[in-house]
């Protein structure tokens, strides 16, 4: 064989060699992208895709009557609940790691699109602040700030829960000055001639103890000036059986009797902030699931459902549109977990088939029916 023959036959050789590497490379590249797809899908488009469809409402004005004069400004805030950031105890690194994601993204995602002008947390925002060390507080606090970090321009102001001071039993002055030294003290946040009460509603026991009579105290100050009204306990009610919509509480739960001072306040609690405040409006947390119910003199209560992914399948937030006279109130939810999971399963199952198809243990999809097709045509 000639020499000229024996090199075109090896160039050949190596040629029909490269070939499968090709092939392989180009799969293995196909399989990145699929993976990289899914993953800004999942973690970051989903949340800009389901909270660009949420709008703040349209509230009346003096205007829009036909009234004269200058509009009334228009408060835009932002209500969430039961965070539950995870401590050092309680909480597996993968699952605390996973919900702070979740609820990062969320948030971020939500400041941007939606542009609220304060933030309020109804409570619960740890979920370990009624043992945690001062270390391991400090350390739930770092992670909260890097969570829910805002610019300047927006207020965000937080309301005492009891996982975060701990029931009446557990709270102490440390816990609550802890805590206000993160959070505000206030209890009164006024903007644009709106007043909104930060009630510590650990606090009613109704018992006479220290900190108790000065929670007290501190509300009857201010009970003159009140128009809204943030709470962590909802007021008393008998139990979730008349709440509906699709975060209300499951069905099974619906109907167990809330325990006072645990579930919801005393009605004697309730009935003095109903008295002393004389709210338009009461926003609360605690129970994780939504619920509206109108209370004495049309007064509307709406319990705002947990902003985590721990607590709900599917999270949601209120959005306010307030004036000194009016409000208005808009439901804002977030992308479902069975929506990520089922994504992340259907895309795993399409990887696991492209790779059996490659490597010759599966027909093609695509194959499988050209020749089915074909035999159907010949008979």
């Amino acid at each position: 064989m000639a020499a000229g023959d024996m090199a075109s036959t090896r160039l050949g050789a190596g040629r029909q060699h490269l070939r499968p590497l090709k092939r392989r490379g180009l799969v293995l590249l196909r399989l990145t992208a699929i993976v990289f797809a899914v993953l800004l899908f999942c973690e970051f488009l989903i949340y800009y895709l389901v909270i660009f469809r949420c709008s703040w409402p349209a509230v009346k004005t003096p205007a829009d009557a036909g009234g004269l004069g200058t509009p009334e400004p228009v408060l835009r805030a932002m209500f969430l609940a039961d965070t539950h950031l995870l401590g050092a105890v309680r909480g597996h690194w993968l699952d605390k790691l996973r919900r702070e994601w979740q609820m990062e993204r969320a948030f971020q995602t939500a400041l941007w699109l939606l542009q609220p002008e304060v933030v309020f947390i109804l409570g619960d925002i740890f979920d370990e602040g009624k043992w945690s060390s001062s270390q391991a507080w400090a350390d739930d606090v770092g992670r909260f700030w890097k969570i829910f970090r805002h610019p300047p321009h927006v207020q965000l102001r937080a309301v005492a829960g009891n996982h975060d001071i701990g029931f009446h039993y557990q709270m102490n002055t440390y816990k609550i000055k802890r805590f206000e030294k993160v959070f505000s003290p206030e209890r009164l946040f006024s903007w644009k001639g709106i007043n909104f009460v930060m009630v510590n509603s650990v606090a009613l026991e109704g018992d006479g103890c220290d900190i108790c009579s000065g929670a007290e105290a501190e509300l009857l100050e201010i009970s003159h000036r009140l128009n809204c009204s943030r709470e962590h306990f909802p007021l008393y009610r008998r139990n979730d059986a008349n709440c509906s919509g699709e975060d209300a509480a499951p069905p099974d739960e619906k109907y167990t009797p809330f325990k006072e001072r645990y579930d919801a306040l005393s009605q004697e609690a309730s009935r003095k902030l109903l008295w002393w405040l004389r709210p338009r409006l009461v926003l609360s947390g605690h129970t994780h699931s939504a619920c509206e119910v109108l209370h004495g003199a049309g007064v509307l209560e709406v319990s705002v459902p947990s902003f985590s992914w721990r607590n709900r399948n599917n999270p949601s937030f209120i959005m306010g549109s307030v004036t000194p006279t009016e409000y208005a109130l808009a439901k804002c939810y977030l992308p479902c977990e069975d929506t990520v999971l089922t994504t992340y399963c259907t895309a795993a199952g399409g990887l696991m088939l492209l790779t059996l198809v490659h490597a010759g243990l599966v027909a093609s999809p695509f194959h499988f029916g050209w020749n089915m097709l074909r035999k159907f045509k010949t008979t």
